[in-house]
């Protein structure tokens, strides 16, 4: 039986797509740092790993293939990658699917991007089939950039962003999940079917929330100065701020069809998805 296993089932993404193959029928092993919060699907296997722990290469045994989300926001977190990744290799497991972020590069403007494209040259260099699904923002998770009186803050100006919902991404690694052979190789940008500015979010979240929502736009300086209370060591402000001036530069701009091609169906908008995130 080809084993599929998945990290990262107690967030959205990973648990929307858990569910999904679930209910389709497929068996998954579940890679989980607690499995108190593994969610509860008939016929799961629940295995305890955590990325930078010797137990992976144990967890990973007669696995074909991996869902890999990315981990944690930390100084170390290339480090955690590659180490999963090598234990993949030791276990004989045969590909990744990797939850990358568009633009994923050296050269990325988004800080954590050039994390995003280190982990991509490490799976391709480790000899182990891949798929490369890459996300932009997700839209649920705009409306949280804003402070306690609703203002987003950053320097972003005009740029734009097409944000994409955490469902769609979840729907389309279970759909690459299962058959992943036939995604071998392959690199996806998902998106949603528009690309909006921050005062095109902050209308829109003010429409679908009825809180009111705006947005400031910041000098660099001033994105450091407004970011300063929270005593964030210096690699987090410069992803914290990068957030925005990526969007600024026209870096998450490009809207992709990949979501409708591998779905049958469109992208879910800014505004659908923002609406089910409150219901």
């Amino acid at each position: 039986m080809t084993i599929i296993a998945l990290t990262g089932s107690t967030g959205a993404v990973g648990g929307t797509a858990a569910h999904l193959l679930a209910d389709a029928g497929t068996s998954v092993r579940l890679l989980v740092r607690d499995p108190a919060r593994a969610p509860h699907l008939a016929g799961a296997d629940v295995r305890t790993a955590s990325y930078g722990d010797d137990g992976c290469v144990d967890a990973l045994e007669g696995v074909d293939t991996v869902f890999m989300v990315s981990g944690h926001e930390a100084a170390d977190r290339l480090d955690q990658h590659r180490s999963f990744v090598d234990a993949a290799v030791r276990a004989g497991v045969r590909q990744i699917v990797y939850l990358s972020f568009v633009g994923a590069s050296a050269t990325s403007g988004f800080t954590l991007g050039r994390d995003h494209g280190a982990t991509e040259d490490h799976i391709r260099a480790s000899g182990l089939d891949w798929t490369f699904v890459r996300d932009n923002f997700y839209a649920e998770i705009l409306p949280q950039f804003a402070d306690a009186d609703g203002v987003i803050r950053g320097p972003a100006g005009q740029g734009r962003v097409a944000a994409v919902s955490q469902r769609d991404v979840g729907a389309v690694v279970a759909h690459v999940l299962q058959d992943p052979r036939d995604h071998v190789g392959r690199t996806y940008d998902l998106t949603g079917p528009e690309a909006l500015t921050f005062d095109d979010v902050a209308q829109i979240t003010s429409r679908i929330t009825g809180r009111p929502f705006s947005f400031v736009d910041e000098t660099l300086d001033e994105a450091r100065a407004s970011r300063a209370h929270y005593g964030a060591p210096d690699w987090q402000v410069d992803a914290w701020v990068s957030t925005y001036t990526a969007i600024r530069d026209g870096e998450l701009e490009h809207v992709s069809g990949d979501v409708e091609r591998l779905l049958g169906r469109p992208a879910t908008s800014y505004d659908e998805a923002v609406a089910e995130a409150n219901v």
